[in-house]
Protein backbone atom coordinates (compact mmCIF):
# COMPACT_ATOMS: atom_id res chain seq x y z
CA UNK A 1 0.00 0.00 0.00
CA UNK A 2 1.26 3.48 -0.89
CA UNK A 3 0.01 6.29 1.35
CA UNK A 4 0.20 10.05 0.87
CA UNK A 5 0.58 11.70 4.29
CA UNK A 6 -0.49 15.34 4.23
CA UNK A 7 0.77 16.81 7.49
CA UNK A 8 2.89 19.85 8.43
CA UNK A 9 3.93 18.94 12.00
CA UNK A 10 7.44 17.39 11.81
CA UNK A 11 7.07 15.17 14.88
CA UNK A 12 3.80 13.69 13.63
CA UNK A 13 5.27 13.16 10.15
CA UNK A 14 8.28 11.31 11.56
CA UNK A 15 6.25 9.13 13.91
CA UNK A 16 3.61 8.17 11.34
CA UNK A 17 6.14 7.56 8.57
CA UNK A 18 8.10 5.11 10.71
CA UNK A 19 5.00 3.39 12.09
CA UNK A 20 3.32 2.95 8.70
CA UNK A 21 6.56 1.71 7.09
CA UNK A 22 6.74 -0.99 9.76
CA UNK A 23 3.40 -2.23 8.46
CA UNK A 24 4.62 -2.58 4.89
CA UNK A 25 3.39 0.77 3.61
CA UNK A 26 5.27 3.18 1.36
CA UNK A 27 4.77 6.71 2.68
CA UNK A 28 5.05 9.92 0.64
CA UNK A 29 4.83 13.23 2.50
CA UNK A 30 3.32 16.57 1.56
CA UNK A 31 3.57 19.49 3.96
CA UNK A 32 0.86 21.68 2.47
CA UNK A 33 -2.12 21.67 0.13
CA UNK A 34 -0.18 22.74 -2.95
CA UNK A 35 2.28 19.86 -2.59
CA UNK A 36 -0.51 17.41 -1.83
CA UNK A 37 -2.51 18.41 -4.89
CA UNK A 38 0.52 18.00 -7.16
CA UNK A 39 1.55 14.66 -5.67
CA UNK A 40 -1.98 13.23 -5.73
CA UNK A 41 -2.34 14.10 -9.43
CA UNK A 42 -0.31 11.01 -10.39
CA UNK A 43 -3.01 8.73 -8.98
CA UNK A 44 -0.49 6.26 -7.58
CA UNK A 45 -1.59 6.32 -3.94
CA UNK A 46 -3.88 3.76 -2.34
CA UNK A 47 -4.96 6.15 0.42
CA UNK A 48 -4.44 9.69 1.68
CA UNK A 49 -4.09 10.59 5.37
CA UNK A 50 -5.01 14.27 5.51
CA UNK A 51 -4.60 16.89 8.23
CA UNK A 52 -6.96 19.87 8.22
CA UNK A 53 -4.81 22.59 9.72
CA UNK A 54 -2.25 23.16 6.98
CA UNK A 55 -0.14 26.26 6.26
CA UNK A 56 -2.05 27.16 3.10
CA UNK A 57 -5.59 26.31 4.17
CA UNK A 58 -8.06 23.70 5.41
CA UNK A 59 -7.14 20.23 4.24
CA UNK A 60 -10.77 19.50 3.44
CA UNK A 61 -10.52 21.78 0.40
CA UNK A 62 -8.29 19.17 -1.26
CA UNK A 63 -11.00 16.51 -1.42
CA UNK A 64 -13.46 18.18 -3.84
CA UNK A 65 -10.55 19.01 -6.13
CA UNK A 66 -9.49 15.36 -6.22
CA UNK A 67 -13.03 14.16 -6.93
CA UNK A 68 -13.47 16.77 -9.68
CA UNK A 69 -10.39 15.29 -11.39
CA UNK A 70 -11.89 11.81 -11.16
CA UNK A 71 -9.51 10.70 -8.40
CA UNK A 72 -11.45 8.37 -6.07
CA UNK A 73 -8.52 7.58 -3.73
CA UNK A 74 -9.82 6.97 -0.18
CA UNK A 75 -9.16 9.93 2.14
CA UNK A 76 -8.85 9.56 5.90
CA UNK A 77 -8.88 12.92 7.68
CA UNK A 78 -6.60 12.91 10.74
CA UNK A 79 -6.90 16.13 12.69
CA UNK A 80 -7.15 17.81 16.08
CA UNK A 81 -10.50 19.24 14.96
CA UNK A 82 -12.57 16.32 16.17
CA UNK A 83 -15.82 17.89 17.36
CA UNK A 84 -19.10 16.64 15.91
CA UNK A 85 -19.55 19.66 13.64
CA UNK A 86 -16.01 19.17 12.31
CA UNK A 87 -16.55 15.46 11.65
CA UNK A 88 -19.80 16.18 9.82
CA UNK A 89 -18.08 18.85 7.71
CA UNK A 90 -15.30 16.41 6.83
CA UNK A 91 -17.66 13.69 5.69
CA UNK A 92 -19.81 16.19 3.79
CA UNK A 93 -16.68 17.33 1.92
CA UNK A 94 -16.15 13.76 0.68
CA UNK A 95 -13.80 12.28 3.27
CA UNK A 96 -14.10 8.50 3.51
CA UNK A 97 -13.24 8.47 7.21
CA UNK A 98 -12.47 10.98 9.99
CA UNK A 99 -10.25 10.42 13.04
CA UNK A 100 -9.51 12.98 15.72
CA UNK A 101 -6.19 13.58 17.46
CA UNK A 102 -4.99 12.30 19.83
CA UNK A 103 -5.52 8.82 18.45
CA UNK A 104 -4.31 5.24 18.84
CA UNK A 105 -2.11 4.11 15.97
CA UNK A 106 -3.79 0.69 15.99
CA UNK A 107 -7.11 2.39 15.24
CA UNK A 108 -5.61 4.42 12.39
CA UNK A 109 -4.15 1.24 10.90
CA UNK A 110 -7.46 -0.60 11.22
CA UNK A 111 -9.30 2.25 9.52
CA UNK A 112 -6.82 2.28 6.63
CA UNK A 113 -7.28 -1.47 6.20
CA UNK A 114 -11.05 -0.99 6.21
CA UNK A 115 -10.81 1.65 3.48
CA UNK A 116 -8.77 -0.71 1.33
CA UNK A 117 -11.36 -3.47 1.71
CA UNK A 118 -14.06 -1.40 0.05
CA UNK A 119 -15.26 -2.69 -3.33
CA UNK A 120 -13.76 0.19 -5.30
CA UNK A 121 -10.32 -0.93 -4.24
CA UNK A 122 -10.36 -4.68 -3.61
CA UNK A 123 -13.17 -7.00 -4.63
CA UNK A 124 -12.22 -9.66 -2.09
CA UNK A 125 -10.26 -9.73 1.15
CA UNK A 126 -8.30 -12.73 -0.12
CA UNK A 127 -7.11 -13.26 -3.69
CA UNK A 128 -5.93 -16.74 -4.68
CA UNK A 129 -3.86 -17.73 -7.68
CA UNK A 130 -2.19 -21.11 -8.00
CA UNK A 131 -1.40 -22.21 -4.44
CA UNK A 132 -0.76 -18.62 -3.42
CA UNK A 133 -3.17 -16.54 -1.34
CA UNK A 134 -2.87 -12.81 -0.64
CA UNK A 135 -4.88 -11.58 2.37
CA UNK A 136 -5.49 -7.85 1.84
CA UNK A 137 -7.06 -7.51 5.27
CA UNK A 138 -4.02 -8.69 7.25
CA UNK A 139 -1.50 -8.05 4.45
CA UNK A 140 -0.22 -11.61 4.59
CA UNK A 141 0.83 -14.06 1.88
CA UNK A 142 0.54 -17.82 2.20
CA UNK A 143 1.19 -20.88 0.06
CA UNK A 144 -1.17 -23.82 0.58
CA UNK A 145 -2.08 -22.34 3.96
CA UNK A 146 1.49 -21.84 5.12
CA UNK A 147 2.80 -18.27 5.66
CA UNK A 148 5.28 -17.08 3.06
CA UNK A 149 8.11 -15.06 4.57
CA UNK A 150 8.52 -11.89 2.50
CA UNK A 151 10.49 -8.76 3.19
CA UNK A 152 8.61 -5.46 3.10
CA UNK A 153 9.54 -4.54 -0.49
CA UNK A 154 8.89 -8.08 -1.67
CA UNK A 155 5.42 -7.95 -0.14
CA UNK A 156 4.76 -4.68 -1.98
CA UNK A 157 5.85 -6.27 -5.26
CA UNK A 158 3.49 -9.21 -4.77
CA UNK A 159 0.64 -6.90 -3.73
CA UNK A 160 1.01 -4.77 -6.85
CA UNK A 161 1.09 -7.84 -9.11
CA UNK A 162 -1.87 -9.53 -7.41
CA UNK A 163 -4.00 -6.37 -7.64
CA UNK A 164 -3.43 -6.40 -11.39
CA UNK A 165 -3.65 -10.17 -11.85
CA UNK A 166 -3.75 -11.15 -15.51
CA UNK A 167 -2.38 -7.83 -16.74
CA UNK A 168 1.11 -6.66 -17.56
CA UNK A 169 2.33 -4.29 -14.85
CA UNK A 170 4.70 -1.66 -16.20
CA UNK A 171 8.05 -1.22 -14.48
CA UNK A 172 7.12 2.37 -13.73
CA UNK A 173 3.93 1.27 -11.96
CA UNK A 174 5.81 -1.28 -9.88
CA UNK A 175 8.46 1.29 -8.99
CA UNK A 176 5.74 3.67 -7.78
CA UNK A 177 4.10 0.91 -5.73
CA UNK A 178 7.31 -0.26 -4.06
CA UNK A 179 9.38 2.89 -3.57
CA UNK A 180 8.56 6.29 -2.11
CA UNK A 181 9.44 9.59 -3.75
CA UNK A 182 12.26 10.25 -1.28
CA UNK A 183 13.76 6.75 -1.39
CA UNK A 184 17.29 6.37 -2.68
CA UNK A 185 16.89 3.72 -5.36
CA UNK A 186 19.66 1.69 -6.96
CA UNK A 187 19.24 1.05 -10.69
CA UNK A 188 18.73 -2.70 -10.14
CA UNK A 189 16.69 -2.47 -6.92
CA UNK A 190 13.39 -3.59 -8.45
CA UNK A 191 15.02 -6.47 -10.32
CA UNK A 192 16.59 -7.65 -7.07
CA UNK A 193 13.23 -7.76 -5.31
CA UNK A 194 11.60 -9.51 -8.28
CA UNK A 195 14.37 -12.12 -8.28
CA UNK A 196 13.86 -12.83 -4.58
CA UNK A 197 10.10 -13.16 -5.04
CA UNK A 198 10.58 -15.59 -7.93
CA UNK A 199 12.96 -17.70 -5.86
CA UNK A 200 10.57 -17.87 -2.93
CA UNK A 201 7.69 -18.83 -5.23
CA UNK A 202 9.82 -21.60 -6.71
CA UNK A 203 11.13 -22.84 -3.34
CA UNK A 204 7.60 -23.15 -1.94
CA UNK A 205 6.01 -24.53 -5.11
CA UNK A 206 3.53 -21.63 -5.07
CA UNK A 207 2.09 -22.48 -8.48
CA UNK A 208 2.75 -18.98 -9.79
CA UNK A 209 5.62 -17.22 -11.47
CA UNK A 210 6.57 -13.64 -12.28
CA UNK A 211 6.95 -13.39 -16.04
CA UNK A 212 8.90 -10.39 -17.29
CA UNK A 213 9.37 -8.58 -20.57
CA UNK A 214 12.73 -6.84 -20.43
CA UNK A 215 12.40 -3.09 -20.12
CA UNK A 216 8.59 -3.21 -20.15
CA UNK A 217 7.11 -4.85 -17.08
CA UNK A 218 5.99 -7.99 -15.28
CA UNK A 219 3.00 -10.32 -15.19
CA UNK A 220 1.92 -12.69 -12.42
CA UNK A 221 0.56 -15.94 -13.81
CA UNK A 222 -0.09 -19.52 -12.81
CA UNK A 223 2.48 -22.11 -13.76
CA UNK A 224 1.30 -25.04 -15.89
Amino acid sequence: MRVLLVEDEPGMVAALSVALARHDMVVDHAGNLAQASAMAADGVHDAIVLDRQLPDGDGLSLIPKLRARGNAVPVLVLTARGDLVDRVAGLDHGADDYLGKPFAFEELLARLRALMRRPAQVQSDIVRVGRLAFDFNHREVSVAGHPLDLRRRELLVVEALVKRMGRMVLRSVLMEAVFGIDDEIQSNALDTHISRVRRKFADTDAGVTVHGIRGVGYLLRETP
